[in-house]
């Protein structure tokens, strides 16, 4: 089985070299047609006075220079307009055209200068995002890996969702999971848990020896925050273990949402006997992880996934009903199981989505 490393994002149309898109070109349609209306109308409408409009609104969407020589043709048109009708009051809007101009200048370095900067925003964003979540798809023998994220801020690059997958000797592990909580200090608390994932998925023999690297280390990170804050800082997490002999799935549960395995018999939602403490809250609840066995069989999809995939609303309020729409699902290979989802989310929720989304799909072999 081969596997292609496609990254996250959608291409951005190319336009051909030398060639600007119409929306680019109406601060000169502007131009044109404003010039157009006071050459053909009588004098006394004054048209001409709407030429300092067109390097406003070139402020909005060009560079400097170009927006400085809009403003010079703008005044030229004016004084050429002076000319065919006199006592238009030429002066008076040149001057205008002028200060409009000179502002529009100083506007347009001003968003360049804005946008420069949230450019080296999403570049760092993009670099916490590599380090945070791996790329995927990922293929571990017969095991393929497939994974989808969507931030619900339009334009955040990671939230406080996660995911991890690694081949270790004991087998493929998997981690996925949610932070309390949003900015920063989220990102900072789903780094540190997919770092301590990523060293102990190596070297503990047991899911439980892993839940406790991850509750150490989430811990440790929340010491920064005010004790009183603790309760805010839980994190939920899901731990899964697939030998390579196959046959069945090691899930270890901190109180995030159950997986659900779909096979040729139906679906079945795997809900752990006993939950795991939450990662962050051992000391306060006790620390008795618990790791429940399931058997599965060649072929099988695993679907692992964040609350904000369940608690995503319709306009009348209903939840997205996950276990109706996984059973309606004939047998899809992992990168179609996620795409069907991202686009029937979106359709249930009218385009918008009031949570960070992450979700795992695993094709059984």
């Amino acid at each position: 089985m081969i596997c292609s490393v496609i990254k996250p994002g959608r291409p951005h149309p190319r336009r051909p070299h030398g060639r600007w898109p119409p929306v680019l070109l109406s601060p000169v349609l502007l131009t044109v047609v404003i010039a157009s209306v006071a050459y053909t109308t009588p004098r006394s409408m004054a048209f001409s006075r709407l030429l300092p409009a067109a390097p406003a609104l070139a402020a909005a969407m060009w560079p400097v220079l170009p927006t400085v020589l809009l403003g010079t043709v703008c005044l030229l048109l004016m004084i050429g307009l002076g000319i065919v009708f006199p006592d238009l009051g030429v002066w008076y809007t040149g001057a205008g055209i002028v200060a409009v101009t000179v502002a529009a200048a100083y506007g347009s370095h001003v968003r360049l200068q804005r946008e420069q900067s949230l450019l080296q925003v999403r570049l760092v964003a993009d670099a916490a995002q590599k380090v945070v979540l791996s790329p995927m798809p990922r293929c571990f023998r017969e095991i393929r890996v497939e994974a989808l994220y969507v931030a619900a801020a339009a334009e955040a690059r990671i939230g406080g969702d996660f995911y991890e997958a690694a081949d270790t000797p004991y087998g493929v592990r998997l981690l996925i999971g949610d932070v309390r909580g949003k900015g920063l200090p989220a990102v900072g608390a789903a780094a540190a848990v997919v770092n301590a994932f990523r060293e102990a998925a190596y070297d503990e023999d047991g899911l439980s020896g892993i839940a406790r690297r991850l509750e150490a280390s989430s811990t440790r990170y929340s010491t920064t925050f005010a004790p009183e804050d603790l309760l805010e800082r839980f994190i939920t997490a899901l731990l899964v273990e697939i030998p390579h002999e196959g046959g069945r799935i090691g899930i270890l549960n901190c109180g995030h949402p159950p997986p659900l395995l779909l096979n040729r018999g139906g679906l079945r939602v795997l809900t752990p006997k006993v939950p795991s403490p939450l990662l962050n809250l051992a000391d306060l609840i006790g620390e008795q992880y618990s790791v429940d066995v399931f058997d599965f069989t060649p072929g099988d999809q695993l679907l692992l996934y964040t609350d904000g995939v369940t608690e995503t609303r319709n306009r009348n309020g209903d939840f997205f009903p996950l276990t109706d729409w996984m059973r309606q699902q004939t047998a899809p290979g992992p990168r179609d199981l996620l795409d069907r989802l991202h686009r029937d989310l979106l359709q249930y929720g009218n385009g918008l989505l009031d949570d960070d989304i992450a979700a795992l799909a695993v094709s059984l072999r």
